[in-house]
């Protein structure tokens, strides 16, 4: 069941929101899953195993060691992720 209320709508709007800005999909994408670990943190959202699978492969996509910059595999992996996310976002 999907989870309703206010922080719930909140949670898919600024995760929305944050998908929406300018910036790099790479730093956009780390924000973005705070804003969910938050959400889920609080209760305003429902893990789902397809949001959890997601989640998973999004983060490691941005693993990177000390020092090192991402960006073109993991800036396209992230956005593929974040999107496929977004689809699933409102059955959470």
């Amino acid at each position: 069941m999907a989870s309703k209320g206010p922080a719930a709508d909140a949670a898919r709007e600024e995760f929305r929101a944050i998908l929406a800005e300018k910036g790099h999909a790479v730093d956009n994408a780390k924000r973005a899953v705070e804003r969910l670990d938050r959400a889920f943190d609080e209760g305003a959202l429902q893990r789902t195993p397809f949001i959890e699978q997601a989640l998973a492969d999004l983060r490691l996509a941005l693993e990177q060691d000390e020092g090192q910059k991402l960006g073109g595999k993991s800036a396209e992996a992230s956005r593929f992720i974040l999107r496929a996310i977004d689809r699933m976002l409102d059955d959470t």
